[in-house]
């Protein structure tokens, strides 16, 4: 899709940031200089660490974030703002400067995984679609990284697209494949964002021929003997006799998606075995998650396929982040730097320009997460791994964090954060984060 092609990006938000806007150009606070920060309060409950994705979404996002005649339309038919403010939307181009960690990083709570430098105006009304990318990309690809940690090697396929909305079933193929996964079985994730896709066949395949030996037939006619055939529509032991013998023992592979895995996992081993298939390897993709992956780690399986659990967070859906002002001009263009902070009981914010370090020890493990006050243009006298890079200049992209490209950089960069994490980090026992988050 080209850039003039591309649908805006701009209504993805909620009426209170243009509302907030149409304010704040009545009363001429709308151009004074702010930083906003990202960050989330706390983990999923027992989780040790999270995994950022979304940051090359994001920058796309932003960057069709602009109001044309249709957008400017519908606020205008519905009155959400005043002329003046459609007039200003109409020129609206993001020019400021957003800092962050890479993605694929991994984040604990209170440290800012992104930082807004920009007039009010255009920082304020990008909130919602910084906070809906990250909140969902990073439920995905923390739960995705701890399945790729259960797996201890083993291929893991992402394929819940018909568990979640087709825009987020994108998206999550996306996030999952950054924490780790090998494939998703959804083919605009693999044209979009360059994921490797995978899939054969379903039981409804099965059920359309006149026997289960047809229809291995026909697949192996069609996708050759290397394919995978599903061998639990009818009987699992009767399916692979009949696999073997239509595909020979060089069958690729067979999948399971029912069943008592553990065990059933060992008696199809077994069986291929004695038949002389040795070589083909055991799928499985029967409602898994990072626990159930676990307790097959003893179990001949060669691969895995997740669907609902990775697509939805593993039980926790969205991560817990809020965007927040935390500095700004006390007058336009020369004034003081002004701390601001949120003191609500529950909810409060730490207020001031900050800059995120992780401290390694002399093995080069992780000790702590440091977030350090500075002053605007500073940077804080840390020995720690500096955990900000440059994602926008001055409204300018910074492009190798975007598409296919984007993606795997990203990929391997959550490989080598996640190298740095103390072992306890990849228990799947509840406890609490496994670095401290300390303010300097």
């Amino acid at each position: 899709m080209t850039e003039s092609s591309a649908p805006s990006s701009a209504l993805l938000t909620d009426r209170y940031e243009l509302t907030m806007l149409d304010a704040a150009l009545l009363d001429g606070t709308y151009d004074r200089e702010c930083v906003f920060e990202a960050f989330t309060r706390r983990l999923p409950a027992g989780r040790r660490y999270g995994i950022l994705a979304g940051t090359g979404r994001l920058l796309e996002l932003i960057d069709r974030f602009r109001f044309g005649d249709d957008e400017l339309e519908y606020l205008r038919d519905n009155r959400v703002v005043r002329q003046e403010t459609l007039d200003w939307l109409a020129d609206y181009r993001f020019s400021g400067t957003i800092r962050g960690y890479r993605e694929g990083e991994v984040f604990f709570p209170g440290s800012p995984f992104l930082i807004v430098d920009a007039p009010f105006a255009e920082g304020v009304i990008l909130e919602t679609l910084i906070l809906s990318v990250f909140n969902y990309d990073s439920a995905v690809a923390s739960a995705a990284a701890r399945m790729v940690t259960a797996a201890g090697g083993r291929p893991i396929a992402e394929m819940g697209s018909r568990r979640a909305s087709e825009r987020s079933a994108v998206a999550a193929a996306r996030a999952a494949y950054v924490a780790g996964f090998s494939a998703t079985s959804n083919l605009e994730a693999g044209r979009t964002w360059g994921v490797p896709t995978m899939g054969t066949a379903a039981h409804a395949f099965t059920l359309l021929h006149d026997s289960e030996e047809d229809a291995f037939r026909a697949q192996v006619a069609a996708m050759g003997p290397g394919t995978t055939l599903l061998v639990d529509t009818f009987d699992v032991e009767k399916a692979i006799e009949t696999a073997v013998r239509v595909a020979g023992p060089g069958l690729g592979a067979i999948r399971l998606d029912s069943g008592d895995l553990p065990n059933l996992v060992r008696r199809v081993r077994d069986q291929l075995d004695r038949l002389g298939a040795t070589e083909t390897r055991i799928t499985v993709t029967n409602d898994l998650d990072e626990f159930t992956i676990a307790a097959l780690s003893s179990s001949p399986v060669d691969s895995y396929g997740v669907g609902t659990s990775v697509v939805t967070g593993s039980g926790s859906p969205a991560s817990g982040m809020v965007y927040k002002l935390v500095a700004h001009r006390e007058r336009d263009g020369d004034g003081e730097w002004v701390a601001v902070a949120k003191k609500s009981d529950g909810k409060p914010s730490i207020g001031g320009r900050k800059h995120p370090v992780r401290r390694l020890d002399s093995d080069g493990r992780a000790v702590a997460e440091v977030v350090h006050i500075v002053e605007a243009g500073g940077t804080p006298d840390d020995t720690g791994r500096d955990l900000l890079v440059p994602l926008i200049t001055d409204g300018e992209l910074h492009r190798e964090h975007l598409g296919a490209e984007g993606a795997k950089r990203a990929r391997e960069h959550r490989e080598a954060a996640m190298r740095e994490l103390p072992d306890q980090a990849f228990r799947l026992g509840r406890g609490d984060p496994v670095l401290p988050t300390i303010f300097a």
